[in-house]
């Protein structure tokens, strides 16, 4: 039940920061709230990589429609040859969720505790 808090407070600090920092402070978003909330490491990575991912890709749909899909489009053909606007946005959001997973799991390797082998 940990992870529905840590996944909102993930999305709201990311959110905010892509309005005042730069792209990667959602590392540093999910940094954080896996030092303050623990979990495994596991569901660290999984819960900062799943609340990032959504998040840009809904934030990548809206500003696709507000242009009517013109830089997707054109974004698409230049990077990966084919003419498909929704594959850029999975492309993107993909990279952001990978580098805030890797945020939450750093975090979380910074509180987790290894049990005494004897």
């Amino acid at each position: 039940m940990k992870s529905v808090p840590r996944f909102i407070l993930i999305i709201v600090l990311s959110f905010l920061g892509g309005y005042f920092f730069s792209w990667w402070t959602v590392a540093v978003a999910a940094f954080l709230v896996a030092v303050l909330i623990p979990l495994p490491p596991l569901r660290s990575f999984l819960n900062g990589f799943i609340a990032v991912f959504l998040l840009w890709l809904a934030l990548a749909f809206f500003k696709d429609i507000q242009n009517d899909h013109i830089l997707a489009n054109r974004m698409s053909e230049l990077i990966v040859k084919v003419r498909n606007p929704i594959l850029i946005g999975l492309v993107s959001a993909f990279i952001g969720g990978l580098v805030a997973g890797l945020g939450g799991l750093t975090g979380s390797y910074l509180r987790y505790k290894k049990k005494a082998v004897a």
